[in-house]
């Protein structure tokens, strides 16, 4: 359940920038979004692979 709470912790984190970008329309973190974004892909890819891989065992 790490995984879970590690997830959640980064989306939480995310909630300023999103604030910023869509509120107050800054660019800036809009740019940090878009790589958050990009790294919780990539986190969510990972989680993918290892429930897979605990399925198949």
């Amino acid at each position: 359940m790490s995984k879970f709470a590690d997830l959640k912790g980064f989306v939480d984190g995310l909630e300023d920038d999103f604030s910023k970008f869509y509120e107050k329309g800054n660019k800036a973190a809009g740019t940090r979004v878009r790589k958050a974004m990009q790294d919780l892909k990539t986190m969510s890819q990972n989680i993918r692979v290892e429930v897979q891989n605990k399925k198949n065992d």
